[in-house]
């Protein structure tokens, strides 16, 4: 047994990595409850390992005693001096070996049982020791089997799992597969620590796009927010802090190369890349592209955004089962409603369309909006040209209500002239 329990210490620490002193340590302790068990309550009982030969004793502190009364603390002179203590006498204390008949049996029994403890707990500490900070990262592993609907992945030395939440419910796996996954967390649970991946999470998408963009590595251009469906579709919206480099240009590369890298790893899962910006109407029409948008009716307060979009456009903008709209409100992180406008048909709904149009600027009401219209202006183009003096003849108006229809439409103007509209 001597040779073998050598060899077996010697293979997990080259195998595991751990020292054979860690491993002799848990072994002794095993030993020393075997040999309690063995010897019985002997006073200070000690067990010993030669690292060397690998022989395994058991040894005790006993009194020397004129008369023995307890023979797990006592020894008489006449047995210690028979046992090598030739010059022992009454109040001594000698060390005995106790290494009782049949020992190396039961010793190596707790000695396996002290082995696998202690390797399955050395590997835990080694699993969290390595992967604790490498949560965010990128790594590739083996599909080793299938915990129901969990995948338990092979990553060399040891195993993670990726939860049924963290697949990517158009993906499919088969044992032996090696696939990219994104380290979401390390846990520590009852049974030690868990390695979590995911294809789902939108941080694999960050970060394939970290490995794949050089700007976006460097901070030249920065992921200002992304929306996913797994599977389906992700939006992102970027921008750059160096006012030379395009940020969409970059991302998606040359020839598109870059962005097709990413989609090919997501398994041809679209990627639509649009530029960040300040303004939530600009932002917002870039983010249900490829929909084009008419009109916006922005509550600030309540982070809602009422868009208007002609009925050809709705579907394009709302998107299939609503996903267009959906991940645009998840972007932008405001809630995003779409209409579509009616078609403009007949006298009567033309004139209601411009009082619509003129009403929509700020500072000029409905009945304000009527009144111009039924005197000819039906755009903000109209009433560029007119005179305050003009707008002041009409007597539902008059001169403060003519001089605030002039101020609400420069200011509209110069509104729009800055969002790179066009008026109509």
């Amino acid at each position: 047994m001597n040779a073998e329990f050598l060899a077996v210490l010697e293979y997990w620490e080259k195998e595991k990595g751990i020292s054979k002193e860690i491993l002799l340590t848990a072994v002794q302790e095993a030993l020393l409850a075997a040999a309690k068990k063995a010897v019985g309550p002997a006073r200070d009982l000690r067990v010993a390992i030669d690292p060397k030969s690998g022989d395994i004793k058991a040894w005790a502190k006993l009194m020397v005693a004129d008369r023995v009364v307890s023979k797990h603390d006592q020894i008489s002179v006449f047995d210690a001096r028979r046992a090598k203590f030739t010059e022992a006498k009454v109040g001594d204390e000698i060390d005995i070996e106790v290494t009782p008949a049949g020992f190396g049996r039961i010793a190596a029994q707790y000695a396996k049982q002290a082995l696998m403890s202690q390797v399955r707990k050395a590997e835990k500490a080694m699993i969290y020791d390595e992967f604790k900070d490498r949560v965010g990262d990128i790594i590739s592993g083996t599909v080793r089997r299938f915990d129901r609907s969990d995948v338990v992945l092979d990553l060399g030395k040891f195993e993670a799992i990726m939860p049924n939440r963290e697949r990517v419910p158009t993906e499919e796996y088969q044992v032996g597969e090696r696939i990219r996954c994104f380290v979401k967390a390390v846990e520590q649970t009852t049974h030690g620590p868990e390695i979590i991946l995911s294809r789902a999470d939108p941080n694999f998408v960050l970060k394939l796009f970290r490995l794949e963009v050089a700007e976006v590595n460097d901070s030249t251009i920065e992921i200002r927010a992304i929306a996913r469906e797994p599977g389906f579709r992700t939006k992102i919206a970027v921008y750059s802090r160096d006012s030379k480099v395009d940020p969409v240009g970059a991302c998606v590369g040359l020839r598109g190369q870059r962005v097709k890298n990413i989609v090919r790893e997501l398994n041809n899962e679209k990627v639509d890349i649009i530029p960040w910006s300040a303004d939530i109407r600009t932002f917002v029409a870039k983010a249900l592209d490829p929909a084009r948008v008419k009109s916006f009716h922005v509550d600030e307060e309540r982070k809602r955004v009422l868009v208007h979009t002609t009925p050809d456009q709705l579907p394009l903008a709302v998107g299939k089962r609503g996903q267009n709209a959906r991940l645009a409100s998840r972007l932008t992180g405001w809630q995003i409603d779409i209409e579509a406008e009616a078609e403009v048909n007949g006298f009567e709904a033309k004139v209601d369309h411009a009082v619509h149009e003129l009403a929509s600027i700020p500072g000029i009401d409905e009945s304000h909006a009527r009144v111009l219209v039924n005197m000819g202006f039906h755009s903000i183009n109209d009433l560029l040209e007119a005179e305050a003096s003009d707008l002041a003849a009409v007597p539902e108006i008059g001169e403060a209500g003519a001089q605030l229809i002039v101020e609400a439409v420069k200011a509209e103007m110069v509104r729009r002239q800055a969002e790179g509209g066009s008026a109509t």
